[in-house]
């Protein structure tokens, strides 16, 4: 949102520098991101100082979408009066129905199925001479980046920017039968709008009718048929208020998003219409651009009251941690624009039957009574139109506390009366995760849950299992992901494409397919050096044994013994690719289970991301079942420390030649099942095909330890081990010692 400075001071007449004033609006929840030069506008002297401040507005400030929502803030910053937009005269047919009325001088209707999208309308008709805007009311609406385009389309314009509340212009000529009917879309119904493109409607769409057809979609943006042009010479006005979420829908649906539709999708000010259409006509007079005919039709069958909340002053100090002056409180919030009375005697306190939820019970103390917490005073609150975002006590208190100063609030913390709740198992199994990956070199990425669909289908099974988003924001966000991966290859590109070369990346998040539901898992990805460099000795790629050696790492932090088996999937490289299976540890959990899968990433995935293009090596991937990584490991809370061994191990290498095809993991579970149980660990460190071997085959060295608990091996009984192990691989594998 840009503000010109000076018409801010028209409202509010602030002296303070513009850096003293945009640093005023940022400690108080509005962001200055930057201060730029102001165009010049005639008539004001060229010395005086000026600039356009652009304001960062959070979704739950609307009201602030407007030179009068800021102005409404400085006013109570600086405990300034706040001067508002005249207005043009009171006339106003107000009528309680929806309908035409007799008299009318304009036939405008809310259709009864449209009453829930548009509970409040007004129009009214004007006789204008259109042409060029002034010099002042261009070189505002430059200021905040509008177009000017003429005079009676630029008041429609500058009512949005000062008040905040959207209008919009018919021509009256143009309307089919001189008439305005709020009613839902027909299905498959067209109507242009004023960008020049024909838009297809839904029936749960409000529109802007004429007799015969849609003239403008309701909200988002009026239609090309009844344009204000050069020769308009006969207009009807549009200040109405409707449905923040029908707005946001259509907007999305159609691809359509306007100054009017950003503020109506936020939550505009059911009050609003008719100050907003006064503040029009009144312009229209003072710009020689119109006269107003007849009065202003109000179309609002059901007012809606405007809410109270409880205040109290206690309350106030419990939640800030200090004691504000009673007077500070009313003063604060009457110039933000809240009604402030004192309460009864006896008033229910919030969360007392009859009374808003939202704080503990109570009664009111008398009058200037303090009790432990501060003053007993209470307080009732009426929220005013324009504050859409309060309904709740500790609503008013943020407004306090904002205005009060968040430098003021004291910056300890509370005594510590009880332990802290114990962390969840979910939340212990992510930090060890996150711990032992940090551990193993990678760096924690956060991706987005919604990614595209060409990204997400080779992760997926069945097309059926993709989860896609009813009204994405855009394409790059249409579906849930499946997996994790495409985020964290989105991420690698990113840091490749920067001159990052050795990456190593890790996530924990949720992945979502229709037909698992939303599971819990962790992702890692590998590309470039496998270890540091170093003027000693040369380096080397990533390979497979760096994503497994991390994969075996963290399966070793749960409890979980790692095993690799042959996996043909088509999102990894045919060879390069293996299946997680664990197996628990200390006998929690003895049966095997997948828990994911490990390998090179297919290179067409690969150069549809564009990795190709970045000169990337190889990429490894891994991806685990975080549920069933942890329920297959051991329970962590009752794990046991071991004694150190007391005696010595016996190391024995075993070199065999078998054939080349057959995997490392069917050789090491043929040693352990034939191996007696003091067989401790089992470990490759060789392999060789070549010279002195037979073609299609391959050799292959393992190093054997073993130890006893309970005494010293002696070196028959390892031999008569290693006899068993021989005789078996033998057997199973037509192995034969080198």
């Amino acid at each position: 949102m840009k503000i010109l400075v000076s018409w801010l001071r028209e409202f509010v007449p602030v002296t303070v520098s513009v850096e003293e004033l945009a640093d005023a609006l940022t400690r108080h929840g509005f962001e200055v991101g930057s201060i730029d030069p102001a165009p010049r506008v005639p008539g004001r002297p060229a010395g005086e100082p000026d600039a356009v401040l652009d304001l960062e507005i959070t979704t739950n400030r609307p009201d602030c979408l407007s030179v009068v929502g800021i102005a409404r803030e400085v006013s109570t910053i600086y405990g300034e009066p706040l001067t508002l937009p005249t207005l043009a005269n009171e006339n106003v047919a107000a009528g309680a129905g929806a309908t035409v009325r007799p008299g009318d001088p304009l036939p405008v209707t809310i259709e009864p199925d449209a009453l829930d999208l548009c509970p409040r309308y007004a129009a009214s008709l004007a006789r204008v001479t259109i042409g060029p805007s002034p010099a002042w009311m261009a070189a505002r609406l430059e200021a905040a980046d509008i177009r000017p385009i003429n005079n009676l389309v630029d008041i429609t314009n500058y009512v949005v920017i000062e008040t905040g509340h959207p209008m919009h212009a018919f021509d009256l000529d143009l309307l089919g039968g001189g008439e305005l009917r709020i009613r839902r879309a027909r299905a498959g119904e067209t109507v242009t709008t004023l960008d020049g493109a024909a838009r297809t409607l839904a029936d749960d769409m409000l529109v802007i009718a004429d007799a015969t057809r849609p003239q403008a979609v309701a909200g988002v943006m009026g239609g090309a048929d009844s344009e204000v042009t050069g020769g308009t010479r006969r207009v009807a006005f549009e200040s109405a208020w409707f449905d923040p979420i029908s707005v946001r829908r259509t907007g999305r649906r159609l691809g359509l998003s306007t100054e009017a539709s950003y503020r109506f999708e936020r939550g505009a000010d059911i009050t609003a219409p008719v100050r907003a259409m006064r503040r029009a006509q009144q312009l229209l007079v003072e710009l020689g651009a119109g006269t107003p005919e007849g009065p202003i039709i109000d179309r609002y069958p059901a007012p809606r009251e405007r809410p109270t909340v409880t205040l109290r002053h206690a309350r106030i100090g419990r939640i800030l941690g200090i004691d504000v002056d009673p007077a500070f409180v009313p003063a604060a919030l009457g110039r933000l624009g809240f009604g402030v009375g004192e309460a009864p005697d006896e008033v229910p306190a919030p969360g007392d039957a009859g009374a808003p939820a939202g704080a503990r019970s109570g009664t009111r103390a008398p009058a200037g009574a303090r009790g432990p917490d501060g003053d007993g005073r209470t307080w009732q609150v009426t929220v005013p139109g324009h504050r859409v975002d309060v309904s709740r006590e500790i609503d008013l208190i943020e407004e306090v506390a904002r205005h009060y100063g968040y430098d003021r609030l004291p910056s300890t913390f509370p005594a510590m009366t009880r332990p802290p709740a114990p962390a969840s198992d979910a939340l212990s199994q992510q930090r060890l995760a996150r711990r032992i990956l940090t551990a193993s070199g990678c760096s924690e990425a956060v991706t987005y849950g919604f990614i595209e669909e060409s990204e997400a289908r080779p992760f997926v099974d069945r097309e059926e299992d993709i989860v896609r988003i009813a009204n994405p924001l855009s394409e790059h966000f249409a579906v849930l992901r499946p997996s994790l991966l495409p985020g964290l290859i989105g991420a690698l590109v990113h840091n490749r494409h920067r001159e990052h070369h050795d990456i190593r990346l890790f996530e924990i998040g949720q992945r979502f397919t229709a037909s698992a539901g939303e599971t819990r898992s962790i992702a890692v990805v590998l590309t470039g050096a496998g270890t540091a460099g170093h003027w000693s000795a040369e380096g080397r790629p990533s390979d497979f044994f760096d994503i497994t050696g991390v994969v075996r790492h963290l399966c070793d932090a749960f409890g979980v013994a790692a095993s690799f088996e042959p996996l043909k999937q088509s999102t990894l490289v045919p060879g390069r690719a293996a299946t997680v299976v664990g197996t628990g540890r200390e006998g929690e959990s003895p049966a095997s289970r997948p828990l994911g899968a490990v390998g090179q990433l297919a290179f067409d995935i690969a150069e549809a991301r564009g990795i190709h293009r970045a000169g990337a090596e190889a990429v490894w991937v891994a991806e685990l079942d975080l549920d069933a990584l942890a329920a297959t490991g051991a329970d962590r809370r009752r794990m046991i420390a071991a004694p150190l061994p007391r005696y010595p191990s016996s190391v024995r290498d075993l070199a065999i030649v078998v054939d080349a095809a057959l995997p490392a993991a069917s050789v090491r579970g043929t040693i352990r099942s034939a191996a007696p149980e003091t067989l401790l660990d089992v470990r490759e460190f060789d392999r060789y095909e070549g010279k002195g071997i037979p073609e299609g085959r391959v050799s292959l060295a393992f190093r054997l330890t073993f130890r006893a608990t309970d005494r010293t091996l002696t070196d028959p009984e390892v031999q008569q081990a290693m006899d068993s192990i021989v005789g078996a691989l033998q057997a199973a594998h037509d192995a034969t010692l080198r």
